[in-house]
């Protein structure tokens, strides 16, 4: 319950990002440690290096799709099943706060989840990371895209 309440401000604070409501990033030119999280993380995803992401996608791992949540192990499934060949990432706004990055971002991909053919139409995604003992763990993933 309290992972749900984490995304639901994380979804509030991408809304109030995308109104021009908040907004806190990085100057222009070198990209910032958000982007690089997740450039690194959609790499990994299309190359389908499974074990890099089971070491930095947090225990307590929670995400939401249309279709609902997922915790972490069902997450790591959905990503097994993904077959990424292209994506473009857009529209990188990124926020830390002490050992929290917020990223909300813009893809186009083509992708399948749970049998169900999303459009390559740029779309919305927020991932939150937070630094641990560990280094970066990725705790919240929400993708906006609507199922088709």
């Amino acid at each position: 319950m309290k992972m749900l309440k984490v995304v639901l401000v994380a979804v509030l604070v991408f809304l109030f990002v995308n109104q021009g409501i908040v907004f806190a990033g990085e100057p222009a030119g070198e990209p910032s440690l958000g982007e690089k999280l997740v450039r690194q993380l959609w790499v990994d995803m299309s190359a389908q290096n499974i074990k890099a992401i089971e070491k930095y996608i947090a225990p307590g791992f929670q995400s939401v799709h249309e279709d609902g949540a997922r915790g972490r192990m069902r997450q790591i499934d959905l990503i097994k099943g993904l077959n990424i060949k292209k994506y473009t990432l857009s529209n990188f706004k990124v926020t830390q706060d002490g050992p929290v990055v917020i990223v909300t971002y813009f893809v186009s991909v083509e992708e399948t989840i749970d049998g169900k053919r999303l459009s390559a139409k740029p779309a919305a995604r927020l991932s939150t990371w937070l630094k641990t003992d560990r280094g970066w763990q990725w705790i919240i993933h929400a993708n906006l895209k609507p199922l088709q």
